[in-house]
């Protein structure tokens, strides 16, 4: 009987040792597989929610990159708006216009270049005065379209005469004269001795009259041939003129 109960209790120990066994073994599948599963479930999870992040990141970065790309095709053409208002340099040739408006407009400031007056611009009338006696005043008009300076003296020549007479220093005006389309200036000339003291007296009956240029050295231009009185005028070695003048009363007063 003894021998028996110590069978059964080592057939139960045994058996009771396999079972602790086989649960301890199933404990440890389960817990394992657990432990596999979760890992396996949650970088799945991980996966599927971090792999489409790069994409999407890619895909915005592709759009940022065609965005800057556009944007910067867009900066071009806003460049090429901006070259356009480069064409307001077009501007620039309007003021480049206005700078040949402003030059015609100096056309108008020709009087600094204003033209000699001379034979072909103006018209010269000879008149013997009363008053002082043997004189004969000069008036030369402006006929042209443009202003014309008188400059120095008229070089006038009596007849067949080889030399001009000379000038009356003190009669030089301030300026000089400047005539106007249709203005005139004025000289005189004393032709004789007033008491009759000159010498070498003759009638003449033509005249000519030549214009000084601006270095008032020769005659410029062509001359003028202003008519006489039909019975001539009488001119002695005395005879001399004045300096143009700008107005009748200055010419006379020598």
């Amino acid at each position: 009987m003894s021998s028996i109960r110590n069978l059964r209790t080592r057939f139960l120990t045994v058996a009771a040792t396999g079972t602790l066994a086989a649960l301890s073994l199933t404990a440890c599948d389960d817990g394992s597989g657990v432990r596999a599963e979760t890992p396996s479930a949650h970088t799945s999870a991980l996966t599927s929610s971090v792999t489409p992040a790069p994409s999407g990141d890619s895909s915005s970065r592709d759009d940022a990159k065609s965005g800057a790309s556009g944007s910067a095709q867009g900066t071009q053409g806003s460049s090429g708006t901006r070259g356009s208002s480069g064409t307001s340099g077009a501007s620039g040739t309007n003021v480049s216009a206005a700078g040949t408006s402003a030059s015609g407009g100096g056309r108008s400031g020709a009087v600094s270049g204003t033209v000699t007056c001379e034979g072909s611009r103006t018209r010269t009338v000879a008149a013997l005065l009363t008053r002082p006696v043997n004189h004969m005043l000069l008036t030369v008009t402006n006929t042209g379209g443009s202003t014309c300076f008188l400059y120095g003296y008229p070089s006038v020549r009596f007849g067949s005469a080889q030399s001009v007479p000379p000038v009356i220093e003190d009669s030089k005006p301030q300026a000089v004269v400047t005539l106007k389309p249709g203005e005139s200036g004025y000289a005189s000339v004393n032709l004789s001795a007033a008491d009759g003291s000159g010498a070498h007296g003759n009638t003449e009956k033509s005249l000519t009259v030549y214009f000084q240029g601006r270095s008032g050295t020769g005659s410029t231009g062509t001359g003028a041939h202003p008519a006489l009185p039909a019975k001539g005028v009488y001119v002695d070695d005395s005879v001399k003129v004045t300096y143009w003048q700008q107005s009748m009363d200055d010419a006379i007063n020598w």
